[in-house]
């Protein structure tokens, strides 16, 4: 248990984060870029060695590590201007009940059947969704554009999709013995394409180089990389199925990150949103448990 408790936090860290970037003015990009080279690099120190080789460029799953990688860049991207434009809540909510659609997937791809009461639980998370984002402020009291309420909705579709490419891919191709690698390749596509993108702003003068966006960078990349090596020793641990383990995990990471924003940046939720975070523990709670109704 004590791996899904530093999930969860590092998780929720993260998310928290991205609202302490905002207050230092702190370049999002830079710190993810950053973030990612991070992550390569003490992905590396904890598999005691770069595991990234000629035979590596030619198995089956690294072209998927690469488009994986694309994905994990952008989606970071996506919840780092959430939280800033719509609140730590509203991020995690997001983010988190994107569980549902690799969940869909799954019936689609793997004729999986769902019972009942996880059918119930999608549609709660879809509703929940919804809730949580209704009249949301940035917790500054300041109205919400518009067109910053596509903001969750293109979370919520970007995570959901990348945890359906990491769930296909790791039933597909990755195994025990090169699951490190696979994540480590993953990173590594993602520093390299943020870093060229980087480069290019650099020399073109939108963007310029900062001390404080490369220690943010780092101070967000080592969690980043132990909240999945958390995640993943507490899958391995089998207290749960991971159908029901990856849901608890998200139940917490939602829970404690609105309650640790509601204290920190005194984020104010109407109590419609309140309704829809906790429609969204229940949502989870159904997907994970309801075949034991």
């Amino acid at each position: 248990m004590l791996y899904l408790f530093g999930s969860i936090f590092l998780s929720s860290y993260l998310t928290l984060a991205f609202k302490l970037c905002e207050r230092y003015q702190i370049s999002i990009f830079q710190a993810i870029v950053y973030n990612y080279i991070t992550c390569v690099l003490v992905g590396s120190v904890v598999n005691g060695g770069f595991p990234i080789n000629a035979t590596t460029l030619h198995t089956k799953w690294f072209q998927w590590a690469c488009v994986m990688g694309i994905m994990f860049i952008a989606t970071f991207n996506v919840i780092g201007i959430t939280a800033q434009k719509m609140g730590v809540a509203v991020t995690s909510v997001s983010n988190k009940l994107s569980l549902i659609i690799p969940v869909v997937l799954s019936v689609y791809l793997y004729h999986e059947t769902v019972q009942s009461w996880k059918l119930l639980g999608v549609i709660l998370a879809l509703v929940a969704v919804v809730l949580t984002c209704y009249q949301s402020n940035d917790g500054s009291g300041k109205p919400v554009g518009k067109w910053n309420y596509l903001l969750p909705i293109f979370l919520f579709i970007g995570s959901g999709l990348l945890d359906a490419l990491i769930n296909h891919v790791q039933q597909t191709y990755v195994s025990i013995e090169n699951n490190n690698a696979y994540l480590i390749s993953g990173f590594f596509a993602a520093a390299s394409i943020g870093s060229i993108i980087l480069l290019v702003q650099m020399l073109r003068k939108k963007q310029v180089f900062q001390l404080k966006n490369l220690i943010a960078g780092i101070i967000i990349g080592i969690p980043n990389y132990f909240s999945i090596w958390c995640l993943v020793h507490f899958l391995q641990a089998g207290v749960w199925p991971s159908s029901a383990s990856i849901p608890v995990n998200n139940m917490g990471i939602v829970l404690f990150s609105s309650v640790t924003a509601w204290v920190l940046f005194k984020e104010r939720l109407s109590k419609i949103n309140w309704m829809g975070i906790v429609l969204s523990l229940i949502a989870i709670y159904l997907i994970a448990f309801g075949a034991n109704f």
